[in-house]
């Protein structure tokens, strides 16, 4: 009987101990989120994030309730006035096995951001793409005390219209996924940039800024009368493409295409563009139904939006027309106010805008402003302003552009603008020179720097520039920018950039050294002669003079030129007193200069400079003292600019008054200031972000060394495998052997080596992306090569008909080689529109494989093999893309899925799996063939969040599942319904 009484007992306390073990465990990993029925949309989403990120990294749903037993784990989230509205706090409390976990906001922005940096401290990455959740879960949640208080009051993106790679192919769940990140990103800005209508046809007039009068559209906001606004798609000319159906796309590419005239949604049925008058209304009202949803969506998270387009307004031909046939001079400044008062009416009543920027014009960056152009920009300025005011001024001004203002005066348009205007500019360079330093001299007003996330000229190859964002960060931060704005086309390729850059908003690391270049006179002293100088019609420039210099650094776009140094003696009376030597762009163009023996006293003597290169946009004078002081009256620059981008070579010209003020055509003489030069290689923070980056997206085991390989291939070490050739990213031609050209590509070797390495299968899909993007850009590299050499063949005085035939097989070969590569990494919009982008251009409009096909079946007598013909066929691995990925949807809305199976897989075994999140049996939805590879599902009407995977079977009976890690880690979608109309 004792022996059984022991028994009972010990049965008793195990069952007691192992109770009190597992209610201590669900106190560390299962807490009750307490969030209050009265609370607000964000905070009630903030508590749904934080519900579902537990889950996904511990595999228990924690429970949202208005209160929670004081020993019980729990999160709470607490608005708290004394924070700033985007502040928060996290604190932890530790009572035995019990954590209390309070997120204090200033706001309810301020308690969903908390919420997600407390997300992040799960191990969770937020990206514009989408999430990494780790493969290993975890079996406690973190002690987190950390304050959080953003650098920046404005942080955001610009997407940038007029190629296949950007938001030119974002449709309405694109958006509304974009803005959900950025909330989790803890950005808060979206702007857009409208090209006009060119006189080549493209890439505009875009459809995202209508211009017209008040009566041209209704009380929603729906035009009545338009013209031909389009965005990119495959049957449109422009930026170096020619038009193509995808269905010619060749290795398997076209699968990747439902259409064979592919593009946006408001798009479909119209393209190359739309013609019929109805037809054009139907894409610009299609394309204001889309901004509707998605910035409704941007403005309930907390995110500003901002649309623009270029001054002096540009007027559409049909809209001209109008205008004249109602007896109106469209280059009228009234008539001008007028069509901004009807654009300004359309968008309030059309989608929620809080900003409309005017981009000052694009070939100011290239070529300088003309005479007249800021004049006329000045005007069409106040032509806004005026119609705004006129209107109750419903969204603010502000101005964006290449370059933040006239050459004259980088800052001149603060005289202008109302103090509460924003002032912002992409860096100058496509991001290759750093944050403009004018921005300094700016006061009392918003200011927003925008690098770049990633340059246009190399468009179809990886751009890591984490070092760089961070730098750009802090410089702007120098500057006093209240914003901090990232330009950019594409999403995954460029993740860790965007990433940077949002972490840079609210946290710069300490060792920031800033490059600093002067731009401007170096030292002197500005002088003024009273005397008159004969022989000249421009006295006031001889007058005023900047003796002894050290010489001028002036910010000009790369060019030929001819540099005249304008000189005047202005004290002495005999030769061999004032002597000294000019160097121009390091070069000694003048060794011995007597202005006196040359010209006599206070005469004008004029010296030309002529040939002279600009490479990297700084034109660098240096005076050398011989005997006595250097002195200089003026400078006049004359010259062509270099083609660039899109914009051929133009001429340019600019003038300073070297110690004096402005005088008709001549600018006033600066002081230098810091500046920065084109090229430099300004790097910040990249080796802890890539050290955090690397483990989260692959896993300990090998994070360590692929964190080591980015940092060093960070930046311009990074080689560029394309470059502008009438359009972005064209495929560079190389001149020298592979054999050469490969030792910049070990780094891929290094990659290859580390596979084995990773274990997971969330770590192994993330890692083969960057695997196939690197081997795509050797493969890219390798064909280069092959044309370089192919090239260098046919040009012979006599053609080795073998070896040109040899290396011609062999480019199909490397083509398709290239392009299935970089189907192994199509994961969004983005590399579909790169796709597009090689097929088109390179392959298209440059004829890179067929160049010589002509000439070569001349010489052979016969046509080419078949063999140089590249296949149509896809050859690589089985494959399951979701190009665009929602983590969040409305009360009763319906997921569309659009889905792309590649490979030899079973199509009928295809179908998508979900359930309720955490809980219940899977039901199945089978998968809806649309055309070619491409699939599609649709989820029930959501009132509750859910989870689910696709499953398919390959051709020998294998399972391939997306995600990867499914079914134990689905992707998760919740249900909030914050948008705000």
């Amino acid at each position: 009987m004792k022996t059984k009484n022991a028994i009972l007992i010990a049965f008793l306390l195990l069952i007691f101990f192992q109770s009190k073990t597992a209610f201590a465990t669900e106190n560390i990993i299962n807490p009750v989120i307490v969030c209050k029925q009265e609370n607000g949309t964000l905070v009630k989403l903030a508590a749904s994030e934080l519900r579902r990120y537990i889950y996904l990294r511990t595999g228990s749903l924690s429970k949202i309730a208005d209160s929670a037993p004081a020993k019980v784990g729990q999160i709470e989230l607490i608005i708290d006035p004394a924070l700033g509205a985007e502040q928060f706090s996290i604190h932890t409390t530790v009572a035995g096995r019990s954590r209390r976990v309070i997120i204090k906001g200033g706001s309810e922005q301020g308690i969903l951001y908390g919420a997600y940096r407390f997300i992040e401290k799960l191990g969770v990455r937020f990206y514009l793409h989408g999430d990494v959740i780790p493969d290993n879960r975890i079996t406690s949640l973190p002690e987190v005390n950390e304050d959080g208080k953003p650098l920046f009051a404005t942080r955001g993106i610009l997407p940038f219209h007029d190629f296949f790679e950007g938001p030119d192919w974002w449709n309405t769940d694109d958006y509304k996924s974009y803005a959900v990140q950025m909330a989790k990103l803890r950005m808060n800005f979206i702007g857009l940039h409208n090209y006009p209508e060119r006189q080549s046809g493209y890439p505009g007039p875009e459809p995202t800024v209508w211009i017209g009068l008040s009566e041209d559209n209704d009380s929603k906001g729906d035009v009545t009368f338009s013209y031909p606004g389009f965005f990119a798609n495959t049957l449109r000319p422009g930026w170096g493409n020619i038009p193509m159906r995808t269905s010619e796309y060749v290795g398997g590419a076209s699968e990747l295409f439902e259409h064979d005239g592919y593009g946006p949604e408001p798009q479909i049925g119209f393209c190359p563009w739309p013609t019929e008058p109805s037809d054009c209304n139907t894409v610009f009202n299609r394309t204001a139904a889309m901004y509707r949803e998605a910035f409704s969506l941007a403005r309930g998270l907390g995110i500003k939006t901002c649309i623009g387009t270029e001054i002096p307004l540009t007027v559409p031909e049909r809209v001209k027309e109008r205008l004249v046939s109602r007896g109106k001079n469209p280059a009228d400044s009234t008539v001008v106010r007028e069509m901004y008062k009807g654009m300004f009416q359309r968008i309030m009543k059309a989608f929620p805008v809080d900003y409309y920027w005017l981009w000052t014009p694009e070939d100011w960056t290239w070529g300088g402003n003309k005479p007249g152009q800021f004049e006329a920009t000045s005007t069409d300025i106040r032509a806004a302003l005026g119609a705004l005011n006129n209107l109750g001024n419903p969204l603010t001004l502000a101005t964006c552009g290449w370059v933040l203002g006239p050459q004259h005066d980088r800052a001149a348009l603060d005289n202008l603008l109302p103090k509460n205007s924003p002032m912002s500019c992409i860096n100058q360079g496509v991001g290759h020179r750093p944050v403009e330093s004018s921005f300094g001299r700016i006061k009392d007003r918003p200011k927003w720097a925008i690098p770049w996330f990633e340059n246009d000229p190399n468009m179809t190859g990886p751009q890591p520039w984490v070092g760089r964002m961070i730098y750009d960060g802090a410089d702007a931060l120098r500057y006093g920018c209240t914003g901090l704005i990232g330009i950019h086309w594409r999403t995954k390729v460029i993740g860790m950039n965007i990433a940077a850059l949002a972490q840079a908003g609210w946290s710069i690391p300490d060792g920031f050294q800033p490059i600093v270049k002067p731009v401007g006179a170096i030292k002197g002293e500005a002088i003024n002669l009273n005397s008159p100088i004969a022989g000249t019609n421009e006295t006031p420039v001889y007058q005023t003079i900047r003796i002894n210099p050290e010489g001028y650094q002036l910010e000009i776009p790369n060019g030929t030129y001819t540099v005249t140094m304008k000189l005047v003696e202005p004290t002495f009376d005999a030769a061999g007193k004032r002597i000294f030597g000019i160097n121009i762009q390091g070069k000694t163009i003048f060794e011995r200069v007597d202005i006196f023996e040359k010209a006599g006293k206070q005469r004008p003597l004029d010296l030309d400079a002529k040939e002279v290169r600009v490479v990297d946009g700084r034109l660098n004078l240096q005076f050398l003292r011989i005997t006595d002081s250097p002195c200089i009256a003026g400078i006049s620059i004359k010259g062509m600019t270099d083609a660039v981008n899109q914009l051929p070579g133009q001429s340019y010209g600019r003038k300073i008054n070297c110690g004096g003020p402005a005088w008709n055509d001549y600018e006033a003489d600066q002081v230098a200031s810091g500046g920065g030069n084109a090229g430099e290689d300004r790097s910040l923070g990249a080796v802890t972000f890539y050290a955090d980056w690397a483990k989260v997206n692959f896993g300990n085991n090998a994070g360590t060394e692929i964190g080591k390989l980015f940092t060093r291939i960070d930046g311009k070490a990074f080689p560029e495998v394309s470059a502008w050739g009438g359009g972005p990213g064209r495929v560079q031609v190389k001149n020298i052997p592979w054999t050469q050209e490969s030792k910049r590509y070990t780094f891929v070797e290094e990659m290859e080596r580390l596979r084995p390495k990773i274990k997971g299968e969330g770590n192994l899909e993330r890692f083969d992306y960057w695997l196939n993007t690197f081997r795509y850009t050797r493969a890219m590299a390798k064909f280069s090569c092959a044309v370089g050499e192919l090239n260098k063949i046919m040009k012979g005085a006599e053609v080795d008909k073998v070896r040109a035939l040899t290396v011609r097989r062999e480019l199909a070969r490397l083509w398709v080689e290239m392009i299935r590569f970089q189907m192994a990494a199509v994961d969004t919009p983005g590399e579909l529109g790169t796709i597009a982008n090689l097929e088109q251009q390179s392959r298209g409009a440059a004829q890179l494989l067929t160049k010589h096909d002509a000439a070569l079946v001349k010489l052979l007598g016969t046509p080419l093999p078949e063999a140089c013909k590249p296949s149509a066929s896809y050859e690589g691995p089985a494959r399951i893309i979701v190009p665009t990925v929602r983590t969040q949807v409305a009360s009763n809305e319906k997921l569309s899925l659009k889905i792309i199976l590649l490979g030899a897989i079973q199509p009928n075994s295809a179908a998508l799996h979900w359930r309720t999140m955490g809980s219940g049996s899977y039901r199945i939805i089978p998968l809806k063939h649309i055309a070619r590879s491409v699939y599609s599902a649709t989820l029930p009407a959501a009132n509750k969040e859910f989870e689910y995977y696709i499953e398919t079977r390959e051709s020998d009976g294998k399972k391939l599942k997306w995600p990867a890690t499914a079914p134990q880690l689905n992707q998760t979608v919740i249900v909030a319904d914050v948008a705000v109309k």
